[in-house]
């Protein structure tokens, strides 16, 4: 399983927690900060995702 795929997950969960904090506390700047976090995780995630199938593609050929 490629790095960023693990790395984007931990991102995610990350910037979801601190996103759900900001709301319960009010603190837009932790809210908003949390949002850019989990989605940069998705799209670390979604890399890894690609980088994984280019991999299994090239063992299958």
């Amino acid at each position: 399983m490629d790095k960023n795929r693990t790395e984007g997950m931990k991102h995610e969960v990350k910037g979801s927690m601190k996103e759900a904090a900001g709301k319960i506390t009010g603190n837009h700047a932790k809210e908003a900060a949390g949002n850019v976090e989990k989605n940069a995780g998705k799209v670390q995630r979604e890399v890894g995702k690609a980088a994984d199938n280019v991999r299994d593609k090239n063992r299958h050929h």
